[in-house]
């Protein structure tokens, strides 16, 4: 059974810092280019970044370069974004996602964007 479990949501203030986790399973994750999307309340789902399979390129949204980093480790299956001066604007719901060929940072709902996990809540305020 597929499976991509976010964790690592949390309440944090403005300027702070959080690292989000995806853990996978049931797939050949190795393969998969895997993308972090959010949405915020009355938005629609937005792209944040992406990390290919094969090199690990990395690609972002403009609102977030020089801010976030997204990473893997494809020995655990695991995607992370580790994410910087956190503001009040990059409060949302953080998925994962997996794309078996193609992704890259867009928004919406990709059809390469198989696989996607429930989400997890991050929340900057003061």
């Amino acid at each position: 059974e597929v499976q991509l479990v976010e964790s690592g949501g949390a309440l944090v203030q403005p300027g702070g810092s959080l690292t989000l986790s995806c853990t996978t399973s049931g797939f050949t994750f190795i393969d998969y280019t895997m993308g972090w999307f959010r949405q915020a309340p009355g938005k629609e789902r937005e792209g944040v970044s992406a990390i290919s399979a094969s090199d690990h390129s990395t690609t972002y949204a403009d609102s977030v370069k020089d801010l976030f980093t997204i990473s893997r480790d494809n020995n655990k299956a695991t995607v992370y974004l580790q994410m910087n001066k956190l503001q009040p604007e990059d409060t949302a719901v953080y998925y994962c996602a997996a794309a078996s060929w193609g992704g890259t940072v867009v928004d919406g709902y990709p059809a390469e964007y198989g696989y996607w996990g429930q989400g997890v809540q991050v929340t900057v305020s003061s």
